[in-house]
Formats: structure tokens, C-alpha cells, sequence
């Protein structure tokens, strides 16, 4: 199993950015795929997960300016970021849960992909 994230970069506070997250290795259309990030020197924090039924929660920081899909054919899962602030900066992470509901405990997450860095800068 293989998750592959892409889509970081420099943006200016106000820009947006997709992320995108391949999986390899088996189908992963009856998996919950998630988004967390981790900000330099803090823990990595959920952001956003969307179950296999379509099913989606955000943090609270993000409710709103995020939006999470996933394309199952394409055992791939995207996070459309608006209104980026500078407190979004962090390096994300896409993970994968095989069984159960919708977590927003990264330990419940059973693949994880290398990690994409987003960093919101004038």
C-alpha cells in the first residue's frame, strides 16, 4: 500500500491550493481517506476525512475554506484549500483507514503517505 500526496507549495494568504492523494497497492473505495497536517513543533492535528459513502468532517479551523472528495476510481482523495492563512502552514499528511467510521485520531489510520508541505507567506 502506497499513498502519494502532491500539491503543496508557496501560496500568499488569501490564494488556494489542491492537494491530491494517490493510493496503491488495492482498492481503497470502502476506506475512510483523511488529510491531517502537522505545523512546526506541534503534533499532528486531523483536518479533514471523507468516508466511503460520501460522508465528510472538518475541523473546525478549516470548516468552510476546505473542501474534501475522493475519486474512487482514481483511488485518489483531493482537499481544495481556500482563503489560506498563515496558520495553515504545516506539512500534510494523507492517511487511509480500513475499517470503522470517520476518525479524527491519527493513530486510528492505518497507511500513511510521505507528507506535502504547504507553507502561506507574503
Amino acid at each position: 500500500v502506497q499513498l502519494q500526496a502532491s500539491g503543496g507549495g508557496l501560496v500568499q494568504p488569501g490564494g488556494s491550493l489542491r492537494l491530491s492523494c494517490a493510493a496503491s497497492g488495492r482498492t481503497f473505495s470502502r476506506d475512510v481517506m483523511a488529510w491531517f497536517r502537522q505545523a512546526p513543533g506541534k503534533e499532528r492535528a486531523f483536518v479533514s476525512a471523507i468516508g466511503w459513502v460520501g460522508d465528510k468532517r472538518y475541523a473546525e479551523s478549516v470548516d468552510g475554506r476546505f473542501t474534501i472528495s475522493r475519486d474512487n476510481a482514481k483511488n485518489t482523495v483531493y482537499l481544495q484549500m481556500k482563503k489560506l492563512k498563515s496558520e495553515d502552514t504545516a506539512v500534510y499528511y494523507c492517511a487511509v483507514r480500513n475499517r470503522g467510521g470517520i476518525s479524527t485520531i491519527a493513530y486510528e489510520y492505518d497507511n500513511w503517505g510521505q507528507g506535502t508541505l504547504v507553507t502561506v507567506s507574503s
